[in-house]
């Protein structure tokens, strides 16, 4: 698999190169520096004092390329939304969303790419309050509620933080068991060989979770 990304790499990189006129490649962010450049872009956010922004310029040249400095990991709940929590451009993030912002194969596959072919230094597991996919399990947990058609398997991805949330006997068990599921997402994303976890361990990805605050928008790292 290695080398076979490795080529799948390499002829995506010929093709940015190929392609005229393209977006110029912007200088490489540590991880820790793309953290800075979220967190920053949140607080703007919280404060209503976003960056104006034309997402009109630029669109021919994001055809031919794309230079994201971050991934994220988000819930697909429509209250939520990246690029505005973050106060972001079209192109700076890489986000993979799904309810309940747990990562399957297919999620870890698109943060393979962000990481690998994208070069993208920071993945960033983003819940959030009052998520109902995680009120959702807690309830299938506690009360043994029958859910439809391919519900079940969203239910038994984050079934494992909910049980992690118990063991402590939280007084919120929303509140712990969003965390948990935040906190099993980052670990999870961590060791994921060899792509992820190689690349952790070199020190080109940094893995981080957080939660935004749906009343304030603030998104609290974790």
């Amino acid at each position: 698999m290695g080398a076979g990304l490795a080529l799948a790499g390499g002829l995506s990189r010929q093709a940015l190169a190929q392609a005229e006129p393209a977006t110029p490649a912007p200088t490489p962010l540590t991880g820790e520096e793309a953290l800075k450049r979220l967190i920053e872009g949140n607080a703007r956010y919280v404060a209503n004092a976003p960056n104006q922004r034309d997402f009109s310029a630029g669109r021919a040249a994001r055809d031919r390329s794309q230079h994201p400095f971050a991934s994220i990991v988000s819930c697909a709940d429509s209250r939520v939304a990246p690029e505005l929590a973050f106060d972001q451009g079209a192109g700076d993030l890489f986000v993979v969303r799904v309810a309940g912002n747990f990562v399957n194969e297919d999620g870890l596959a698109s943060l393979e790419y962000g990481a690998a072919v994208l070069q993208s230094p920071l993945i960033l597991v983003l819940g959030h309050t009052r998520c109902g996919a995680v009120s959702s399990t807690i309830d299938v947990v506690k009360n043994g509620t029958q859910l439809p058609g391919h519900l079940p398997s969203l239910i038994n991805a984050i079934r494992p933080a909910v049980l992690d949330a118990q063991k402590g006997k939280p007084a919120d068990l929303l509140e712990a068991a969003t965390e948990a599921n935040v906190r099993l997402t980052v670990d999870r994303l961590k060791g994921a060989a060899p792509i992820l976890a190689d690349r952790v361990a070199a020190k080109k990805l940094l893995v981080v979770g957080g939660i935004y605050e749906l009343a304030t928008g603030k998104v609290k790292l974790i």
